[in-house]
């Protein structure tokens, strides 16, 4: 793991990025912005599954409107998610959005964007600029014949002049594209050409079997290097997947602040429980756990206990039963029906 360079700090709501905070996560609802109660619900249940920041789509001036009684029902930091029309970027600031994401070129004329950023300087709201590889203006694309990293850079940059021209320097960027290696080069590039915080993500990486293994990549790579100030992990799923994903690529890393840490052994020949079925219970009921702990499924009697000696909590398999330990120490053996439930009794006590 790389240190991270430093970038500029900024406070989206209560949640600050840049600078020696830790990585944010982030999500994306998929619900119809303009239904304030399905909305509200779904960005609780985002929270609930540690999220940091949450962005909505704002289609419409009834979306930006919405908008402002969401702000009221939750507690998490509100995103706008703005295209083309200035005035909903600026009517979702005057409601209490605590970030815009806008491209700047794509909202008008300089007075257009003018107004916006004397909107978000008066509030204190920051700006994201996001540049997508499917969205990169014509020239860029003639210039370099396709969506490459130098072209996502040079877009980038092109907004953020935009910005910097009008004396404003509250801005955050991602640079997002499908192509994993391309998409990590370009982060890289403007990671070591500028301090703007960078918001990390793999746009359209799939369903989440692929989305999940492109963003751990793309992502988890990125933040080995130092590279990355907030992350939103993209899957064709329900949106509370991403955010598990995104904790996940985070504790993968050592990068999670607290938090359980599950590990499990591949199956083998000695194994003789259901070593799959009763890993992706122990894995699932973990979701519900908010403890600094490290929790363990082992398939072997004989080594799991030591070969899992780190763990706080654990099951070794043995035939039709299993060994509950700790810090491997043997406390008991418990048949295989009733393991996971005599684990999570031993978690209880941590």
């Amino acid at each position: 793991m790389e240190d991270r360079k430093l970038k500029r700090e900024m406070s989206i709501g209560g949640v600050k990025i840049g600078g020696k905070n830790k990585i944010a996560v982030q999500s994306m609802t998929n619900t119809d912005t303009r239904d304030v109660k399905a909305t509200a619900a779904q960005i609780k249940r985002l929270e609930e599954a540690g999220c940091d920041i949450v962005r909505c789509a704002v289609p419409d001036a009834e979306a930006a409107e919405a908008m402002g009684r969401i702000r009221e029902e939750v507690k998490i930091p509100l995103v706008a998610d703005i295209h083309f029309d200035y005035r909903l970027a600026i009517r979702c600031m005057e409601l209490g959005i605590n970030k815009i994401r806008i491209n700047p070129g794509n909202i008008g004329s300089r007075s257009r964007v003018r107004e916006v950023v004397e909107c978000a300087a008066c509030y204190g709201v920051p700006i994201r600029i996001g540049v997508n590889g499917g969205s990169l203006e014509r020239d860029l694309i003639e210039k370099y014949k396709r969506p490459t990293a130098e072209a996502l850079v040079e877009s980038a940059f092109r907004h953020v002049e935009i910005l910097e021209d009008l004396n404003f320097h509250n801005t955050v960027v991602s640079i997002k594209v499908s192509d994993v290696p391309e998409m990590m080069k370009a982060y890289r590039i403007f990671h070591n050409m500028s301090d703007i915080p960078l918001h990390v993500g793999v746009t359209e990486a799939g369903t989440e079997r692929m989305g999940i293994i492109k963003s751990a990549v793309g992502i988890g790579g990125l933040l080995s290097e130092g590279i990355g100030d907030t992350i939103r992990v993209s899957l064709t799923a329900d949106p509370v997947a991403e955010v598990y994903a995104a904790r996940d690529i985070l504790a993968a890393l050592g990068l999670a602040d607290g938090g359980v840490k599950f590990v499990s052994c591949p199956t083998c020949g000695r194994t003789q429980i259901d070593l799959i079925s009763i890993a992706r219970e122990v894995e699932e009921r973990l979701k519900g756990v908010d403890k600094n702990i490290k929790v363990a499924v082992m398939g072997c009697a004989v080594n799991g206990p030591g070969e899992a000696r780190d763990a706080d909590v654990g099951i070794a398999g043995g035939k039709g039963s299993g060994l509950i330990f700790t810090r491997g120490q043997i406390l008991r053996k418990v048949p295989e029906d009733r393991l996971v439930d005599e684990l999570f009794k031993e978690i209880e006590k941590l």
